[in-house]
């Protein structure tokens, strides 16, 4: 087959994936809203209801996953469900300036984080390295519940308890304040530093002669991970859009949020990440000790 029939049948090949997740992500989509007006006839909270239609529609993306045995199914959740449910909840609840705010860029990160995913995206057959390497090195009973409990259900469980603060916003007429504007300038600066670092590590990608080389300018000169910084801050920036509203003492325990985003990304992503560098590449350990983690 010549390079011309290849570049072809990749890109029917990616076309077709796209219409699968796409088909995926519309089941899951109306199974939400199916599950949602059920239990609010039947009096649940909204917040609740809100909340198990999410856990439902990962158990479909999972559940799809499995068929393709593809756990990467799942990834486009992450960025596409915040931006669809908070836009679906503020047609519940009500609207104000802050929701606006809020939800404006919401959408812009969402996009952004989706578009990066859709640029990366190789196709049905193409899992995560991540999840290929538990499921080389778990049993296969054991990397089922990996899957299901860790890759799946414990990221949408995260993001919907990092959503609650603004989720919480009240839905009747409320004027944003100068918290409100510094939350959502937090938020697109979040944003704005995801972009760039993504355009950073595509554009080096493209043009490096080795897979040994590592990306040590612009954005990743300052940080080793750009887009986690980013990433974390976004959350923040949600929250803070909360305390605009509402101030720091009430419901003080919502600082948990950005705080388990945090962790999540410190504790778990970083470290996965750099032990892979490691052991890919020998000079990333040069690197790792002469440039900071996050900022």
């Amino acid at each position: 087959m010549n390079s011309t029939s290849h570049a072809h049948s990749t890109l029917s090949s990616r076309g077709i994936s796209f219409a699968i997740i796409a088909a995926v992500y519309i089941v899951a989509g109306l199974l939400f809203l199916l599950v949602f007006r059920w239990l609010e006839r039947a009096s649940a909270s909204p917040l609740l209801s809100l909340f198990v239609a999410d856990v439902v529609a990962t158990v479909i993306v999972w559940f799809c996953g499995v068929i393709f045995k593809n756990v990467s199914v799942y990834d486009p959740y992450w960025s596409v469900a915040p931006p669809v449910m908070l836009t679906f909840w503020i047609s519940i609840v009500g609207f104000n300036t802050p929701y606006l705010l809020l939800l404006v860029a919401v959408w812009l990160w969402g996009i952004r984080l989706t578009a990066n995913w859709a640029y990366t995206f190789k196709g049905i057959q193409h899992e995560d390295w991540r999840y290929t390497r538990y499921r080389k090195e778990s049993h296969p009973v054991i990397f089922h519940l990996i899957n299901f409990f860790g890759l799946n259900m414990m990221p949408t469980l995260l993001v919907f308890f990092c959503m609650v603060p603004a989720l919480l916003l009240p839905g009747q007429p409320h004027d944003a304040n100068v918290l409100s504007y510094i939350a959502m300038a937090v938020c697109l600066a979040a944003v704005a530093i995801e972009l760039i670092a993504d355009m950073q590590r595509h554009r080096f990608v493209r043009q490096r002669t080795s897979r040994d080389e590592i990306l040590q300018t612009g954005l990743w000169h300052h940080g080793r991970h750009p887009n986690y910084f980013g990433e974390i801050s976004f959350w923040w920036g949600v929250w803070l859009m909360y305390v605009s509203v509402y101030g720091f003492s009430c419901r003080p325990w919502l600082i948990v949020a950005p705080l388990a985003m945090t962790a999540l990304f410190l504790f778990i992503s970083i470290p996965m990440m750099e032990r892979r560098q490691l052991q890919s590449k020998p000079a990333y350990a040069q690197y790792r000790d002469h440039t900071r983690k996050l900022i």
